[in-house]
């Protein structure tokens, strides 16, 4: 089985210079799809031209970073909306909320985040949760607005085994893992020995977060598999069968992947 990353921005300008050729490179070493999930209104068209260039390996969400949320998070919130109707996504992303760089908006994130909780239960699609110093709020909402209904993923998921039983009490989420997991200071690879590998979904997040050997260069699609690798390792499993599982993982909460887009 071909392994899928479910959390990539290989649309963005980081890769301008050679985004064909890790293309070319992702495909030879059997990854088989890049799940792509939008940040805001400046990255639509970027993401739309990429999908539209490989239709058959390339998967866009749509929606709100919570970063990306200010003053004008209406008018935001509306021009994303706008695409929803326009053509097919895997996802509604990435969405959340993060208090790390700055708490101003934290109402705003609230709404925005709600609102397009709802946008994943009329449309029946899991979302691509951002959360950062804001596991509980982001957690309130959910219970808010249906947490036996909603379905998806905690992205980049670095949180503790309290949080991760947390997210173990949602029947319909997993959390997805990347270089983190790699990282000697981040202690992930223990707290997520504390679930089974069917919570686990592989992604990249490039051009961010390169697992080790390459942390603190740019993130590129191939390098997933050294976080295959130490998944792997954590659950005594072999390669080839952690990509099994995890991209079955992915393809039974995403699953628009079995259409084209």
């Amino acid at each position: 089985m071909e392994l899928i990353d479910t959390h990539s921005h290989l649309y963005l300008e980081e890769f301008d210079s050679d985004r064909d050729l890790l293309v070319q490179q992702a495909m030879d070493s059997r990854i088989g799809r890049l799940l792509l999930p939008n940040v805001d209104r400046e990255t639509v068209d970027r993401m739309f031209a990429f999908c539209d260039r490989y239709p058959i390996f390339a998967y866009p969400m749509m929606g709100l970073h919570p970063t990306s949320v200010g003053a004008d998070y209406a008018s935001q919130l509306r021009y994303i909306e706008s695409f929803l109707p326009r053509r097919s996504y895997c996802a509604i992303g990435e969405i959340g909320i993060d208090l790390y760089w700055d708490k101003t908006y934290l109402k705003e994130q609230k709404i925005v985040f709600e609102e397009q909780l709802h946008w994943s239960l009329s449309m029946d699609l899991p979302v691509a949760i951002h959360t950062r110093e804001a596991f509980p709020e982001v957690l309130d909402s959910i219970h808010k607005i249906g947490a036996d209904k909603l379905t998806g993923v905690f992205h980049s998921f670095s949180g503790t085994v309290e949080e991760l039983q947390e997210v173990k009490k949602l029947p319909g989420f997993k959390i997805g893992i990347n270089g983190v997991v790699t990282f000697k200071n981040a202690k992930l690879a223990e707290v997520i020995a504390h679930t089974d590998i069917h919570h686990i979904l592989l992604e990249t997040d490039a051009p961010y977060l390169a697992p080790v050997p390459y942390r603190g260069k740019r993130n590129e699609p191939t390098y997933i598999w050294k976080t295959a690798e130490k998944v792997a390792e954590v659950y005594h499993l072999s390669l080839e069968k952690t990509v099994e599982m995890t991209s079955s993982n992915a393809l039974k909460l995403f699953k628009s992947l079995y259409m084209p887009i």
